[in-house]
């Protein structure tokens, strides 16, 4: 698949626009949450290269949208793509929400980009460049909660790693950029390296969790119970595709 020129957007106001990527995957930026919007432009858009469009492989950049703008229906926001012969193969976000949502359907999540990328809209060859060096990961301290966590209550420690000196409450959500530790019962939905940090891991006393994930890879309640290791003190790390559960 041949990659693609920089191009003005025909909307005065898009609600998105297509980059290439040095991979020749397509990387659609979602600048407003408004389906139709981005409806009527993709149309106008695949209308020029047809042929071009037919079954490209796309990653879902979401990390562009404002805070102020609400969640995203997701699985919506996939179908619109496939309409116009886009297959998504990966999202990529920082907001919770998106990132929770890709994992529902089981989508990969990759972490936000810091490089530009250049708008584009019809095929040309383009001499490939260097790769910029990502930016330096900023370290942040350890994120520590000492009370029980209810359900129905979400922790999020960005950028950081996570520690509960406590209980976990079926209901309850962690979230994590690095590694969780729970110094109690870990029920709930915990999930580490939210942003795609393979190497981070998770760490509890007591595994009884609805689910556990590790960089979008996860396991239910119902794939761990079947773990000799359930309710015993465990950590869970990531290898390859593969969550391995072991005894601390």
């Amino acid at each position: 698949m041949p990659t693609m020129s920089q191009t003005d957007l025909l909307d005065q106001d898009p609600v998105f626009q297509l980059k290439g990527s040095m991979l020749a995957i397509t990387v659609l930026e979602l600048a407003r949450n408004d389906l139709d919007a981005l409806d009527r432009q993709l149309a106008a858009k695949v209308a020029q290269a047809p042929g071009f469009f037919s079954n490209a492989p796309l990653v879902l950049a979401l990390d562009k949208l404002p805070a102020s703008e609400g969640a995203v229906d997701l699985p919506g926001l996939m179908r619109v793509c496939r309409q116009h012969g886009l297959r998504t193969l990966a999202i990529r976000a920082s907001r919770i929400e998106d990132i929770a949502a890709a994992i529902a359907v089981d989508l990969p999540v990759l972490p936000p980009s810091g490089a530009r990328e250049r708008p584009l809209e019809s095929p040309a060859n383009v001499a490939p460049k260097k790769p910029e060096k990502p930016p330096e990961p900023t370290i942040k301290p350890t994120k520590i909660i000492t009370s029980p966590v209810r359900g129905g209550q979400q922790i999020y420690a960005q950028g950081c790693d996570l520690v509960v000196i406590s209980s976990v409450s079926p209901g309850a959500e962690l979230l994590a950029d690095g590694n969780i530790h729970v110094y109690g019962p870990m029920r709930g939905r915990v999930l580490a390296g939210v942003k795609g940090d393979t190497k981070a891991r998770i760490f509890c006393q007591q595994m009884s969790a609805e689910m556990v994930s590790i960089a979008g890879h996860y396991k239910v309640s119902e794939d761990l119970r079947r773990d000799p290791l359930w309710g015993a003190g465990v950590q869970v790390s990531l290898s390859g595709d593969v969550l391995n559960i072991i005894r601390l």
